[in-house]
């Protein structure tokens, strides 16, 4: 049986205080229940958009630290979920998006317009452990500098070609595609699996946490570069 997380928290599925509720429930339902894996997707063309920036441009340093962290935390659950857990992006994985399909052991995504990456360096944003670490584990490592330091947006093909998807099929295929994943996935021992991906994640996981202080992250968001490119993304999409 497979537990559908159909994401649906509001404009573009962006990351706020509301959509770490859903997710963190989310797995407490797949978590209590007899399903053997999880798909994660999303809604319309939208996988999510990543952080609601005009919701947390004016948080203070306290409570963005405190959103920050819990962001980590619940894209580690996610990671660690000792079940299969498959992402169907259904459309526009950015950002933040992004790093919620990087925290699923397959990623399937439709072909299509959406765009998918890492652009946080291009808004004048780090990246905190979670996401650089997670990003080793899942992508080859010539493939980081064009993801992570040139902060680019891609295609779904591209971004199969870097390694962000796994497969690309056409958008009418995608859930059976994902479900079938999620399946094949899970027919293996449910403990045998478990075992070898707690292996397989184990050295980004230890990365994470020797890099667990997002004070650093915290400046560069608060910096004066920083507060001026988020700010111009803001107005962007204000207008």
């Amino acid at each position: 049986m497979i537990h559908w997380i159909r994401l649906s928290t509001g404009k573009a599925n962006a990351m706020n205080a509301r959509m770490l509720d859903t997710l963190e429930r989310a797995f407490d339902e797949f978590e209590a229940s007899n399903a053997r894996a999880a798909v994660i997707t999303g809604y319309d063309k939208y996988f999510s958009a990543g952080f609601a920036l005009p919701e947390l441009i004016s948080l203070d340093r306290p409570a963005m630290v405190q959103f920050v962290l819990r962001f980590c935390a619940i894209m580690e659950r996610v990671l660690r979920c000792p079940r299969p857990v498959v992402a169907a992006v259904n459309g526009h994985a950015i950002a933040g998006g992004c790093v919620l399909a990087l925290q699923a052991d397959w990623r399937v995504g439709a072909d299509g317009d959406a765009k998918i990456g890492l652009n946080e360096v291009q808004n004048g944003i780090g990246l905190p452990a979670i996401v650089t670490e997670t990003l080793r584990l899942r992508v080859p490592p010539t493939s980081l500098t064009t993801i992570a330091l040139e902060g680019r947006l891609f295609s779904p093909k591209e971004a199969r070609e870097l390694g962000l998807l796994d497969e690309v099929v056409p958008p009418g295929e995608l859930e059976a595609r994902a479900a079938a994943k999620a399946e094949a996935l899970a027919s293996s021992g449910k403990e045998a699996f478990a075992q070898v991906k707690a292996q397989i994640i184990a050295p980004a996981l230890a990365a994470i946490a020797r890099d667990a202080n997002v004070e650093n992250w915290i400046d560069i968001w608060q910096s004066g570069e920083g507060r001026q490119r988020v700010g111009a993304v803001v107005e962007k999409l204000r207008r």
